[in-house]
């Protein structure tokens, strides 16, 4: 049993030992049992592992070393738009490791693009690439076993952070450890031989990548070299030796024998082989990320680059510690805004104290644009009711509120895949532009989850020239793919929100949130009233 539970039940002798009479709800005691049952193994005795430091005559190392040298102290950039071209920049890097490859992830699903991915790491690991893996529990249910599997390799080292207990369901923990397993490790890297670095909001899954027609993200990621690199690697190294990362065959009741480990590999290369002929492989080799890399046509843009990421320590701390939140760096940027803030976040809820923020920071004249997803292109209702009860006070302030405009069908909704999922229709991208100037790119999301409950990691980059294309695209397309809203007020003063947008080419507006039912919209009043926005 934890500390807590002892300390409780030694309160309870010892009122029972006085003659006090203690009387407990049975539902009560059985939750307290649970709760005790909740164990996780020893994990005192893990090995730490740290980058390695001295990689510069590596490939990756000597790569662009005239650009380098022309940008003293500089960090390269590419942004990834494409899905097709993000996963074929994984590939590439993969299979040009010499050394290492750190990969920290939110989820890695169990479709055709993980078991690609996972297949390329196991190439890299048969070349003698060290790689480690660390990602969250959340996506892991039942696959214990199969991603211990990975570690029977000797190059390969997998750890779970913040895992659930094996011996108790999962859903019962989201209530007998609420505030421990519902924090969850958000961040999203890939890391080669400490040279090159992949951050932004995708996972590993069909989805992110544009392998599924019918589910797919609108989401953004950024390739970087320089610098940059050894703060994200910084960051991996805390997050790996960290006491909350699990060794997987730590977790595993039965590890795999060398002969299902074996078995296992096996199916993956099968697999991988089979799909060599698929439109999807066919595809990532005919992308222009491919044809660019065969031509010599990658051109990083230069800058100063500043890697913001939660510390680990957040998960045990106090959450009025929030000089280790990713947050209060961040906030920096903002603070220091003078004339323009545009912000993509698929999930958006300020929070009282964020809105005040945009609010005051409208009042001194910073123009401020936001788009997020609508009610009809989300897929996770509670927040959109989160989002909801800001946008008339941000309207009312002057703010220029976007929504997607998409169309997430009930059928798409019931398809995506776990926790986080989305389809076609959602936007996935997080990213701010500050006054034209500078980007950041990460995986944080403008609501209290990510400010307070999960770990997220993202990189700000001072480029005028990469900051002025997104502004650009945001001008000029932003009333092409989203409803633009307005606040109105009827003849005896009262506000209602109007929205503005294109269906099938023609101009068209809404009194009422579009492409949704009234069950949606009632279940979105309903929300409104529980007090859950802190898990939003």
């Amino acid at each position: 049993m934890n500390h807590i539970i002892k300390r409780f039940i030694r309160h309870i002798l010892r009122q029972s030992n006085a003659g006090i009479r203690i009387e407990l709800p049975v539902g009560i005691i059985l939750l307290l049992l649970l709760t005790g049952c909740a164990s996780l193994p020893d994990n005192s005795h893990r090995s730490k592992s740290f980058a390695y430091t001295e990689t510069q005559n590596t490939r990756y190392g000597m790569a662009q070393l005239h650009e380098k040298r022309a940008h003293p102290g500089k960090s390269g950039f590419l942004l990834l738009a494409d899905g097709l071209d993000a996963y074929v920049a994984r590939t590439i890097l993969a299979r040009g490791a010499e050394r290492s490859i750190d990969v920290q992830y939110y989820m890695i699903h169990d479709d055709l693009v993980g078991k690609l991915f996972v297949h390329e790491l196991l190439k890299a690991a048969d070349r003698g690439v060290r790689i480690r893996l660390l990602v969250d529990d959340i996506g892991l249910q039942g696959r214990t076993v199969k991603v211990s599997t990975l570690s029977a390799h000797s190059n390969i080292e997998v750890r779970v952070f913040n895992p659930f207990s094996r011996n108790m369901p999962r859903n019962l923990q989201f209530i007998t450890r609420f505030g421990s397993v519902t924090r969850r490790m958000h961040n999203k890297s890939f890391t080669v031989d400490n040279q090159a670095s992949i951050l932004g909001g995708r996972n590993i899954g069909n989805e992110y990548f544009d392998a599924d027609p019918d589910l797919a993200f609108s989401d953004l990621d950024v390739l970087t070299i320089g610098p940059a690199v050894k703060e994200v690697s910084e960051s991996f190294d805390l997050y790996w030796n960290h006491q909350l990362a699990y060794p997987a065959s730590l977790l595993s009741a039965s590890p795999p024998s060398q002969k299902e480990a074996a078995l296992a590999r096996k199916k993956i290369d099968d697999f991988a082989a089979l799909q060599q002929n698929s439109d999807y492989v066919k595809a990532l080799a005919n992308s222009e990320m491919v044809r660019n890399y065969r031509d010599g046509k990658i051109r990083f843009t230069w800058g100063d680059a500043v890697i913001v990421a939660d510390n680990p320590d957040k998960f045990i701390a106090d959450r009025s510690e929030t000089h280790l939140f990713l947050a209060t760096d961040l906030g920096i940027f903002f603070k220091n805004i003078k004339q323009e803030l545009i912000i993509f976040s698929p999930y958006f809820v300020p929070g009282k104290t964020g809105a005040e923020g945009l609010i005051n920071m409208s009042k001194r004249g910073v123009r401020i644009r936001i788009l997020t997803n609508s009610l009809a292109s989300t897929d996770v209702t509670a927040v959109h009711a989160g989002y909801a009860r800001y946008r008339k006070r941000l309207l009312r302030a002057g703010i220029e509120l976007y929504e997607m405009n998409n169309t997430l069908t009930k059928k798409q909704r019931k398809e995506k895949k776990g926790p986080g999922g989305s389809s076609k229709a959602s936007l996935h991208a997080k990213s701010f532009i500050f006054d034209r100037n500078k980007v950041f790119i990460g995986s944080f999301n403008l609501d209290p989850r990510s400010h307070t409950e999960n770990s997220e990691i993202g990189m700000v980059m001072a480029s005028p020239v990469i900051a002025n294309d997104m502004s650009e695209w945001f001008d000029q397309n932003i009333d092409k793919v989203a409803f633009r809203l307005e606040l109105r007020q009827d003849s005896i003063g009262v506000e209602q929100i109007i929205w503005h947008g294109l269906k099938d080419g023609e101009k068209r507006t809404y009194t009422r949130e579009p492409h949704v039912g009234p069950l949606r919209k009632a279940g979105v009043a309903l929300l409104q009233l529980l007090p859950i926005e802190s898990q939003l």
